[in-house]
């Protein structure tokens, strides 16, 4: 567990309950693409939300992550096998996995240590590794106006440097694998205002000013949020997905 910085831990409750979910189609999409759909594994797999999606296709799915309050708040699955540990050193045997995945947790890996990880976990005889990022929510109009100066301006020293990297798109990143283009998609679903605070309240910057401060930002945004909310009860709610996806073990054995 050496180097882990535990952001999320604290929140692992609130982590399930308000972030949103990924779209079916991505994992489908990966499934096809991958070679073999035995087995997959979720890196930094924080409360399983990648890992009940993978196991939709896989017959096994191994879901790992350092922090034991996100495994132990996980949600279940009969062909997920969840267990404590970083993504550096799984503890998972040689070649066991056809498809590696990390959804918005790369940029928190030791990257000299990880890709081998990668390398090692994947069958030699090629599977896929796919890593990818949301950004900054958007719902148009006056909304965005606020979060984007929630984020950008009251939250703006509070982010850890690895936030940069899902600013890029993740294209800050070494990535060493010959990369798949991949489809366009996007995170949708219908929230309402507390679900869209709620949702606030775990990213790790607020964490952060909470600590730092001793006082907290989230009813100050709330208020303005309400303020320029409008009627309808509940909105719709959008994240571009960037993805890097390349292929593991390529030739290795033609």
């Amino acid at each position: 567990m050496t180097g882990f910085k535990d952001h999320f831990s604290a929140a692992a409750k609130e982590y399930r309950a308000f972030r949103p979910t990924y779209p079916a189609e991505l994992f489908a999409w990966l499934a096809r693409i991958a070679p073999g759909r035995d087995a997959a594994l979720d890196m930094g797999c924080g409360n399983g939300q990648v890992a009940v999606l993978l196991a939709t296709h896989f017959r096994k799915v191994f879901a790992v992550d350092p922090s034991r309050e996100q495994i132990r708040n996980a949600i279940a699955a009969d062909n997920v096998e969840y267990r404590v540990a970083p993504a550096e050193a799984t503890g998972l045997a040689d070649g066991s996995v056809d498809l590696v995945a990390a959804g918005q947790a790369l940029h928190w890996f030791d990257f000299e240590r990880f890709y081998p990880e990668v390398r090692r976990l994947v069958r030699p005889t090629g599977g896929i590794f796919a890593a990818f990022t949301y950004g900054l929510i958007r719902m148009g109009g006056a909304v965005d106006a606020v979060i984007e100066g929630f984020y950008h301006e009251v939250l703006a020293d509070y982010w850890p440097p690895e936030r940069r990297h899902v600013d890029s798109g993740y294209q800050s990143l070494p990535f060493p694998f010959p990369e798949i283009a991949a489809p366009a998609f996007e995170l949708v679903e219908t929230w309402d205002l507390p679900r869209l605070v709620g949702y606030l309240t775990t990213w790790s910057a607020v964490k952060e000013y909470r600590q730092r401060t001793g006082s907290d930002p989230i009813p100050e945004v709330e208020a303005q949020l309400r303020q320029t909310w409008g009627a309808q009860p509940a909105r719709e709610v959008c994240w571009p997905l960037a993805l890097r996806v390349g292929r593991v073990n390529q030739g290795l054995n033609p």
